[in-house]
């Protein structure tokens, strides 16, 4: 698969990447949104609450659902730092898509470290999700795949960047 008209970046690389960070934008949109409609109607009810132990709308209304269930603990509950996750989420997936424009060195590495970190978070929130609010979020979990294939996509740019660079010397 040959370079795209992405600067260098693989044709492949440019539409996977694309696909996964507006899949997880409009994942984090949607829960956003059942969020808000939640805290302001208590009677609505999510497409993606399935059932007492399948709900999405339980999860993201939890003390875990901003600043990863963190943040209040530093700063009081109600504090513009104490963010939805799905704000975090819409960030993260932001900075991906435009990171992921450039090819140099210090933007993969950044794709990655910011890869790594979004997967600390979705393990965290992962384990509070099954032992904490025993609960199965589909929307949750599937930002989990989103997050972990965003990894190992940014793991091969880097790794190619490096063999690109060894070649040249």
């Amino acid at each position: 698969m040959g370079q795209g008209s992405g600067g260098g970046v693989p044709t492949w690389e440019r539409k996977a990447r694309c696909f996964l960070c507006v899949f997880g934008i409009l994942l984090s949109v949607y829960a956003l949104h059942v969020e808000v409609s939640k805290e302001s109607n208590p009677d609505y009810r999510a497409v993606c609450d399935l059932g007492e132990s399948v709900s999405c709308s339980k999860v993201f209304t939890s003390r875990w659902g901003r600043g990863f269930g963190l943040v209040q603990f530093l700063v009081a509950e109600d504090h513009f730092l104490n963010q939805p996750n799905s704000i975090l989420g819409i960030i993260f997936y932001t900075l991906q898509l435009s990171l992921g424009l450039s090819v140099s060195p210090r933007a993969a590495m950044l794709l990655v470290l910011s890869s790594w970190v979004s997967l600390a978070g979705s393990l965290y929130l992962a384990s509070i999700l099954l032992f904490v609010l025993e609960d199965l979020c589909l929307v949750c979990i599937s930002t989990y795949v989103v997050n972990l294939v965003l990894m190992l996509v940014n793991l091969k740019r880097r790794s190619g960047l490096s063999a690109a660079r060894e070649k040249a010397e």
